[in-house]
């Protein structure tokens, strides 16, 4: 049976840290000079390449730490204080939308995976979040397969996004998408500092009480 609030956290979480309302100013720059008739496949490409850089991090990012003697616990509080700087960054310096644009601005040819892809899609707070939702050693199989596939919805919201960039541009302005960017760092910032109790709880520091519902707990 479905754990219905884990997985409203989870793709919370995924939707939070992948942003897909904050890449849309990115992708309407990076486009700008770009035939009507390519943006779709502009925007198809940039989600394939996120969808396969984040895989390739929920597949072997665990894999990776622990081949280097990493211990996860180590690795979601580390985790968790670029995600809180990372929100920081979005709350209270240059949206993540106005800085992106600025390098969409220094490479049209490639728009499609730099900025747009990376690190506008599959950002580093995207990257990370993947590896602590799927932990080999808390999570069976099943629940990593589930987080995959809320993943992969998450991005197909990207993509019908991006799609229809132009009109919700026009809609939201880049004011719009500044302030929804800000919000979500507010929201960005809670995920990071309860992962980073997780991950003190982990390495046995801090003797939490278990919360069933959250997508950082070992339960």
């Amino acid at each position: 049976m479905f754990d219905w609030p884990t997985l409203l956290r989870e793709l919370i979480t995924l939707f939070v840290v992948i942003d897909p309302i904050g890449s849309l100013p990115v992708f309407m720059y990076a486009t700008a000079h770009v035939p009507k008739s390519l943006h779709r496949k502009f925007a198809v490409r940039a989600v394939l390449v996120s969808a396969a850089v984040l895989m390739a991090f929920l597949i072997g990012g665990q894999y990776l730490l622990e081949s280097l003697g990493l211990r996860l616990g180590s690795f979601q509080v580390a985790g968790g204080i670029i995600l809180f700087l990372f929100a920081l960054s979005m709350i209270f310096g240059d949206a993540k939308p106005q800085r992106e644009i600025e390098e969409a601005g220094r490479d049209h040819l490639s728009g499609a995976v730099f900025p747009l892809a990376m690190p506008s899609i599959a950002s580093p707070g995207a990257m990370l979040a993947i590896v602590i939702l799927t932990d080999n050693h808390t999570n069976p199989v099943i629940d990593q397969v589930i987080t995959a596939g809320l993943l992969i919805f998450v991005l197909l919201i990207t993509l019908v996004l991006l799609l229809l960039a132009s009109k919700i541009g026009q809609l939201i302005g880049t004011t719009g998408a500044s302030v929804i960017s800000r919000v979500m760092g507010i929201i960005l910032a809670t995920v990071a500092v309860d992962a980073t109790l997780g991950g003190l709880d982990a390495l046995g520091l801090l003797n939490l009480t278990p919360m069933e519902d959250s997508p950082f707990s070992g339960g």
